[in-house]
């Protein structure tokens, strides 16, 4: 006899104890549009999560909703494998028109199986069989996904557990900002790499965030990326940008590398590049690099015709403009509102620390005692805010609201973070800012 259960007790009864996001923000969500989630009794959240940079449009934007229906009733292909498909033909044509022409990029579009995971799995085999080298560099705080290989090159312990045996070779340095403050990255790799007495295995391929988001959301400097770009290319390794999350406009620009002026030889992007939180993911290759052979790297699901059609209409509704079109524009004005917002409001001890870039902040409570990021995110929770925390001890708040958020859902929601910090520190103003 098969008993009927409640829809809180059927989680906990047949889902794995792995799931998470359940945990911090309870409650059964039934609908989504905007700025907002929409529990089952239709109480409203302003989402400063946003799928975990997967809906940087928001939620079931209308345009693309339109698109994807429309496909839909029109019979087309859902499945295509890598099949030449209207779906996949139109995407490239999009995104190469208005993404890659425009900043003389001439990238090459592999499509991967469509968890942002297996694109890093894909630059990280390629880079191998390019360069026949096997070791990788990779960053502490940096989070490229939990397969094997991604696993490898991510710097979280928490993800290891038992593991590290199992795990491919990587060398892991220290990021230029971190927890314990700056570090001269670039001065240790000519030390590891120009030394040939160094005891480290030349690398094929040098892989990092330029704002890492799971590690606390910290920021490599420019001058830092553009030194990285020449070392790389003076001792013949591929630099691989994981662009997952800081990619599709979250930074203020579409590639979260352009404010640097570089061309990675490897770029990842998966998240919000499906447009309307389909699952998408894709490498960016150089051309010389594209030594794949036909089906070298596969998957079942590679070629998601539904996120193609969402994807199209996501680049040219929000990316035909150019390079300073309208949208991107508004994604700026909207970051300066955030860090003049947060930089006044939290100006006093005890010491909280803001950081970010465009649409992508961090609120570091760990130079503060007795409240916690957890503490807060979930009473921002129970006053209609959805705001996760990330960093090496779940630290920090992560500020990722949809690109599109309206200036007013984005005040408040900022102003829910400032009224939840001042309750828990029992202080009228709680932090310097430091708006970087």
């Amino acid at each position: 006899m098969i008993l009927a259960m409640s829809s809180g007790d059927v989680f906990e009864a047949v889902e794995s104890n792995v799931r998470s996001y359940s945990r911090s923000f309870t409650g059964l969500f039934t609908r989504a549009k905007g700025d907002f989630l929409f529990t089952q009794d239709g109480t409203g959240y302003i989402d400063f999560l946003s799928g975990a940079g997967t809906l940087n449009y928001g939620h079931n934007p209308d345009s693309i909703k339109r698109a994807v229906v429309d496909y839909l009733e029109q019979d087309g292909l859902t499945h295509g494998l890598d099949l030449s498909t209207s779906a996949k033909g139109e995407f490239l044509d999009a995104f190469h028109r208005y993404v890659l022409a425009p900043r003389g990029l001439t990238y090459k579009v592999q499509f991967c199986s469509p968890s942002g995971t297996n694109a890093v799995e894909a630059a990280l085999k390629l880079a191998r069989l390019v360069t026949r080298r096997s070791n990788i560099v990779s960053f502490s705080g940096g989070f490229h996904g939990v397969s094997t290989g991604s696993l490898a090159a991510t710097g979280a312990g928490f993800y290891k557990q038992g593991l590290h045996d199992s795990l491919p070779r990587t060398t892991h340095v220290p990021y230029p900002h971190s927890p314990l403050g700056g570090f001269d990255s670039l001065d240790l790799l000519r030390r590891m790499i120009g030394d040939a007495s160094s005891g480290i295995e030349k690398p094929a391929a040098i892989l990092l965030e330029t704002v890492q988001g799971e590690g606390g959301v910290y920021i490599a400097p420019v001058e830092f990326l553009r030194g990285l770009r020449a070392f790389c290319d003076e001792h013949q390794i591929l630099l691989i940008v994981d662009d997952i999350q800081a990619g599709c406009g979250r930074t203020g620009a579409f590639f979260s590398f352009e404010r640097a002026g570089i061309t990675p030889d490897l770029v990842t992007l998966s998240k919000s590049i499906g447009g309307y939180g389909l699952p998408m993911a894709v490498l960016l290759i150089k051309p010389e690099y594209d030594i794949w052979q036909p089906g070298q790297h596969n998957g079942t699901f590679r070629g998601n015709q539904l996120a193609f059609v969402a994807a199209t209409a996501a680049i040219r509704e929000f990316w035909s403009d150019g390079l300073d079109g309208p949208f991107i524009q508004a994604v700026r004005r909207k970051a300066d509102l955030v860090a003049g917002h947060l930089g006044y409001h939290l100006s006093q001890p005890p010491a909280v620390t803001v950081r970010g870039l465009g649409l992508m902040w961090g609120v570091d409570l760990s130079g503060v005692s007795g409240p916690t990021a957890s503490k807060v995110s979930q009473l921002c929770f129970d006053r209609g805010l959805v705001v996760e925390t990330c960093g090496r001890n779940g630290e920090v708040l992560k500020v990722l609201p949809p690109l599109t958020i309206s200036e007013e859902n984005l005040l408040q929601g900022l102003d829910t973070i400032i009224g939840a910090l001042r309750d828990v520190t029992g202080a009228d103003d709680c932090v310097a800012g430091d708006p970087a």
